[in-house]
């Protein structure tokens, strides 16, 4: 494998030499020496790589499919182009990607080196994930804008903010939508027009993304407009030169499919003219974002990623989405029409001061039964947050005391009293900086994120060389995009007063069994309790994080200093890690896998065709949860045509569950105490930022975790927010899940039917006979925690 980087890297610094950008690209392409059959061998561990990587990463070309020496050629000319590398760096880069040891962003493996993303129209493309803030219409446009790109989307949606949005002065009528697709296409206008006659308008909507976003903010700004005076206006929308649904999305990638586009005006007005008269409550506002990711994630075989932060007193947003699905006296579940679009993202419970142990226990409850208002504890995430002045632990536990006991002006003047002079706007984003992406990994204010990641699982915990190359090159990934200059005023302002990067890791857990073996495993079945040997585990762990930590620190720092880029005050997080992990067999981030063995389902649209290409490789598809008979029986023939969705099924085996002792070890009955402390102790020795953490309980642990909880916000031991998730077998009513976990001799059996189904050992090749255009998705999700994963469904009783 390092051969294979080095010829990599070497192709690419004689291009660098001898050639410009643009040429050397085809110079790669043209004179690589590598064997594709090398390069497209993933770990024996990770069967789902072939299908994760044809489904998310690997773009269409003239020539077919990208391997994975393209995809890695590719995405490092655009870094080198964007980050002004040098050899050295470039190398190693090179080397980390081939090894699949460090990997840049989903986003830039998908995006990285086309021709899209060098625009700067472009650039929020290149971010996992974002944040924005809802004090004008155009937030809302932008955040449209920013999921139509595939960024994860978040949103404060707390009183101070949007009470800064307009009265809505207008009820708003949308007297007809036109069919979709009339125009043909070289006659297909891509901006979006209005006409004002009176009080009836016309909205022509453009054939482009722009075009999309354009036409949704016109009818957040008709509804304030002071010109239409209070009197309906008749709403006229032209959808004739929108392309249908199926045609390619050059440059981008994927297809067009405006299927939900005719049903979101009536659906946007509806909402906003019942505001008549005041502002938008903050259930309204979230509508209006999740009514346009309804729009964006056609179909629905995505959840949306989405973030959004409410105030911990709102209990109009806490309880949104509360008896969200009706029963009838047959049984039969609805969900109700009118919120079904609050799906489409996370809510969380914001906390200025101190909770209580009542309502941390509450929502805890709450969370057990629909997954829904996790807690975050806004002062720690503003403290570390300012760590380039808070750069002490007492210093940020001093100001943490003033926000929490004296409030919010309070903390200010402290500030400006001990490190000011600081402008009122600057302040203003210092204080603001609790906003999260839709996992949750990231603290800032109206920011952008793109978030390397490092795979633990394939690195030796000997091989300290080999830990600082990992993530040094994901270090040098993610400081290369401070280079983008956003075209958006707040986001480039932001940028340059809070520049944020995110180094995260996958397969710590793997990483450790390796580390310390199975009497590390029975610690955890034990509860992970502070004896001697506990003692001695949680030192060496704690070693390994912050040794880390300094790398990643030190490399991005560097950078910056040579290129004359603002230092980022924190560069560490945890992702949830959940496509990516796949690409090497990696437990997710900082989590444990779900079982030593298990059946892992990947949704696809029915006839995929990397879901075709799965059905010659030997593994088996079913119909997806959501595809039933009319009787409510799910389907069990994946070629009904009744059927939309299908869900592959491929047995998985973990990297270290042969290792002696590893069998006795149940996964499932990790306790929620247990996982807590990993996930603190990940937060206190190498989390900058926050660490994406899905914990997993049963009912008889709401009460413990509830105090672990609050007692580590009392003492200020760094939690921020987590998402709390009932176990299934405590809460089970779906078949089909995304993870099965089966025993040993189910595995081999289910392999051994794998092997015998096979119709090509090839994947690529099984592959080429049925990719005959380009894939419905285009690219990864902005954010594919655990709780993404999961059918989207009814509250449990």
């Amino acid at each position: 494998m390092l051969a294979l980087a080095m010829a990599l890297a070497c192709v690419i610094l004689t291009d660098i030499k001898i050639l410009s950008l643009a040429a050397s690209k085809q110079k790669i392409e043209r004179n690589s020496s590598i064997d594709p059959d090398v390069t497209q061998a993933f770990p024996a561990t990770a069967p789902a790589a072939n299908p994760v990587f044809y489904r998310t990463y690997s773009r269409k070309t003239p020539s077919g499919r990208e391997s994975w020496e393209q995809v890695s050629s590719r995405n490092l000319q655009g870094l080198l182009r964007l980050g002004s590398l040098t050899n050295e760096e470039v190398a190693l880069m090179a080397q980390m990607q081939t090894e699949k040891k460090a990997l840049p962003s989903g986003r830039w493996l998908w995006i990285g080196g086309t021709d899209w993303i060098n625009k700067e129209k472009n650039f929020s493309g290149a971010y996992n994930c974002t944040s924005t803030n809802l004090v004008d219409w155009e937030a809302f446009g932008l955040m449209m804008d920013l999921a139509m790109m595939g960024c994860g989307t978040g949103a404060i949606i707390e009183p101070h903010l949007i009470n800064k949005l307009p009265i809505i002065l207008n009820p708003i009528n949308i007297k007809s939508v036109s069919e979709i697709g009339i125009t043909e296409a070289e006659n297909r206008k891509e901006k979006t027009s209005s006409t004002v006659k009176g009080n009836n308008v016309l909205i022509k909507v453009g054939d482009s993304r722009r075009g999309w976003v354009d036409s949704y903010q016109a009818l957040l700004q008709i509804s304030s407009d002071p010109q239409f005076k209070g009197e309906t206006v008749e709403v006229t929308i032209d959808l004739n030169d929108v392309r249908p649904a199926g045609e390619s999305l050059k440059g981008f990638g994927g297809m067009a499919n405006p299927v939900k586009l005719k049903d979101l005006y009536p659906r946007v007005a509806g909402i906003l003219s019942r505001g008549l008269g005041r502002q938008l409550t903050s259930v309204e506002c979230c509508l209006l974002i999740d009514e346009a990711a309804v729009t964006i994630v056609a179909g629905n075989i995505r959840r949306s990623a989405g973030m959004r932060q409410f105030s911990s007193n709102d209990s109009l947003a806490t309880s949104a989405k509360e008896n969200l699905w009706e029963q009838d006296s047959d049984g039969n579940w609805r969900i109700d029409p009118e919120r079904d679009a609050l799906r489409m993202a996370n809510h969380t419970r914001v906390y200025h001061t101190r909770p209580t142990l009542k309502e941390i226990n509450d929502a805890v409850v709450k969370q057990f039964h629909s997954g829904e208002g996790a807690i975050q504890f806004a002062p720690e995430a503003i403290a570390r947050s300012n760590a380039d002045i808070l750069t002490t632990k007492e210093l940020r536990e001093e100001f943490i005391e003033i926000y929490c006991e004296q409030g919010r002006v309070e903390a200010s003047k402290w500030l400006q009293d001990n490190y000011g002079p600081i402008n009122s706007a600057e302040m203003e984003h210092r204080l603001g900086r609790y906003g999260l992406n839709p996992c949750g990994e990231i603290l800032g204010a109206d920011f952008h994120c793109n978030l390397a990641e490092v795979h633990l699982n394939q690195i030796s915990p000997s091989d300290k060389e080999g830990q600082e190359k990992a993530f040094k090159a994901a270090g040098l990934s993610v400081a290369c995009l401070l280079n983008h200059r956003f075209e958006v005023d707040r986001y480039r302002e932001s940028r340059a007063l809070d520049p944020i990067v995110g180094v995260s890791f996958t397969g710590l857990f793997d990483f450790f069994v390796h580390a310390f073996g199975t009497p590390w495993l029975k610690w955890w079945e034990k509860g992970r309790p502070n004896s001697e040997q506990g003692e001695s585990f949680k030192k060496q762990e704690a070693d390994y994080l912050k040794r880390w930590k300094n790398i990643v620190n030190q490399t991005v720092w560097d950078y910056c200093d040579k290129h004359n880029l603002r230092r980022p005050n924190r560069c560490t997080t945890v992702q949830p890690a959940g496509t990516k992990s796949l690409l090497t067999g990696a437990a997710p981030g900082w989590h444990p896998p779900k079982a030593q063995r298990f059946i892992r389902r990947i949704t696809f649209r029915k006839s995929d065709p990397v879901a075709m290409a799965c059905m010659d490789y030997g593994y088996t598809i079913v119909p997806s949860q959501s595809d039933k008979d009319e009787n409510g029986r799910l389907l069990d023939n994946p070629f009904d045509p009744r059927c939309t969705e299908w869900l592959v099924e491929i047995p998985t085996e973990v990297s270290w569950a042969n290792i002696p002792g590893a069998d006795e070890i149940e996964i499932n009955n990790f306790s929620a105490l247990a996982q807590f402390d990993f996930y603190m102790q990940v937060q206190s020795h190498y989390t900058d930022h926050n660490t994406s953490a899905t914990i997993e309980f049963r009912e008889n642990e709401i009460g413990p975790l509830s105090e672990a909880i609050y007692n580590s916000i009392k003492a200020n031991k760094g939690y921020i927010s987590a998402a709390l998730l009932a176990r299934f077998d405590a809460n089970a009513t779906f078949p089909r899940l995304p993870f099965e976990p089966i025993d040993s001799k189910t595995y081999e059996r289910l392999q051994s039917e794998v092997i015998q189904r096979r119709v090509s050992n090839d994947f690529f090749e099984a592959l080429s006979l049925y990719d005959q255009g380009e894939l419905t998705e285009a690219g990864p999700a902005g954010c594919d925690s655990d709780k993404c994963l999961l059918p989207l469904a009814k509250p449990q009783k």
